[in-house]
């Protein structure tokens, strides 16, 4: 089975230089806790609604001036719609995610796809990558901007 098989298509994007605010809004409107990031139709990321509250909201940001390439994660795994669902499934399940981004072999984006598509349709290997998704991950001792806190004498 290949992803274009489940994955959804015409996905809503954000741009990098949006504001936070906004990709909450955009979120709250679509219902959904992820946004690709799109400079046009190339992906550059990716913006969960853990992003937001992690990365910026915890550590004071400001949701209005604060954009959305500074939270982003621009490390972002994806794969193509050609690709088979179970090597798919088995990546989402090492890198503990939910949802991929699915591009052309352009880096442009088609689609994303995500574990309960591939749960609905019972997809080869989703159950082991739920699994492992499911497993706890270690805590992030980086230093980087999610370790940092709010000053609270910051208003």
């Amino acid at each position: 089975m290949k992803v274009s098989e489940v994955m959804t298509r015409e996905v809503e994007v954000i741009s990098p230089d949006a504001s936070l605010r906004e990709a909450a809004r955009k979120m709250d409107d679509l219902n959904v806790g992820v946004l690709p990031v799109c400079d046009g139709q190339r992906l550059v990321g990716v913006l969960t609604d853990r992003d937001i509250t992690v990365r910026a909201t915890a550590i004071g940001e400001s949701p209005d001036v604060t954009r959305v390439d500074e939270v982003m994660s621009g490390e972002v795994w994806w794969c193509h719609e050609d690709d088979e669902i179970d090597d798919v499934a088995h990546r989402m399940g090492e890198k503990q995610i939910r949802r991929m981004p699915v591009i052309d072999h352009n880096r442009m984006l088609v689609g994303i796809v995500a574990l309960g598509d591939m749960a609905t349709d019972r997809a080869p290997g989703t159950q082991e990558a739920l699994r492992r998704i499911s497993e706890p991950s270690e805590p992030d001792w980086s230093g980087t901007l999610s370790s940092r806190r709010a000053d609270p004498t910051r208003s």
